[in-house]
């Protein structure tokens, strides 16, 4: 049955999402029917939440907008989206460090440009940009005011071609391995 686009995502996003840990999603605007289970390569997503001014100022989440979010990381879990997430204090506790060959120059913070800064982050598994894109129009607004959550998509190792030797490749896994080792310990 072919229903109406946003019929289509409300039905599928608003049911329990997992299919093999993947969530199920809209196919040419269609559903995928919960018996019709496939494979889909997945990738990685940083979806950044930008900073605002209220951020940056030190004001923390009301607790609505904390049960709010945790309600939403609690779905994108169960549909196997999420593989880590947290907020970020302000730019004015952290510091940058510029490179410029081998010199290194640590700048302090506050930074000037707002919109520029991080507020927080997730890191999610999706098959496309697109099934990224709806789980962010899900989310609740992070700030009490206007904001932005850009999404960007992570490098895997077969990204970088014959410039990832067996060598890095060798090291890449093992360094994964020693983190997924001491994340469980």
């Amino acid at each position: 049955m072919r229903l109406p686009p946003t019929e289509a995502a409300r039905q599928v996003f608003v049911q329990p999402l997992s299919i093999s840990g993947i969530a199920e999603r809209p196919t040419d605007e269609e559903t995928i029917p919960p018996n019709q289970h496939h494979e889909t390569k997945t990738m990685r997503f940083m979806v950044i939440v930008k900073a605002t001014k209220s951020s940056e100022a030190g004001v923390l989440p009301s607790e609505e907008l904390l049960t709010a979010m945790g309600k939403y990381n609690e779905e994108l879990t169960k549909a196997g989206v999420m593989l880590a997430g947290e907020g970020l204090h302000p730019s004015s506790k952290g510091a940058r460090v510029r490179f410029e060959g081998e010199k290194r120059t640590v700048i302090d913070g506050p930074f000037a440009e707002t919109k520029e800064l991080v507020a927080g982050f997730w890191l999610w598994k999706c098959a496309s940009l697109r099934e990224a894109i709806e789980w962010v129009k899900r989310c609740p607004n992070p700030m009490p005011e206007e904001s932005e959550i850009e999404i960007r998509q992570v490098f895997e190792a077969e990204d970088f071609g014959p410039a990832l030797t067996p060598e890095i490749r060798e090291q890449e896994e093992r360094l994964r391995a020693e983190l997924e080792q001491r994340k469980d310990s």
